[in-house]
């Protein structure tokens, strides 16, 4: 499975606007998105201060493994297209 988390806050509208614009891309791939409040922990909070939403690739526990960043603030599609599309042919 696919997986993508998204980091922000609770009280972010570009959080809401870019979990809403990353669905249509769920009509070509599937994929599971984790969404994890920045807030919560101090150490995410430090690391990403005011600088969410941040898509990143893989899921929450994996993020020292290797993942990387697709876009912040907005959704980069032809960047998440593509990155999903990489991970499609993979499988």
């Amino acid at each position: 499975m696919i997986e993508l988390t998204l980091y922000g806050r609770t009280y972010c509208h570009l959080c809401d606007d870019m979990k809403v614009a990353l669905e249509p891309l769920r009509r070509d791939f599937s994929f599971l998105l984790h969404e994890v409040d920045v807030d919560s922990d101090p150490a995410l909070e430090a690391r990403f201060g005011e600088l969410v939403p941040v898509l990143m690739t893989g899921a929450p526990d994996s993020q020292l493994g290797g993942a990387q960043e697709l876009c912040h603030y907005f959704v980069d599609v032809p960047a998440v297209q593509g990155w999903l599309a990489a991970q499609t042919t993979r499988a």
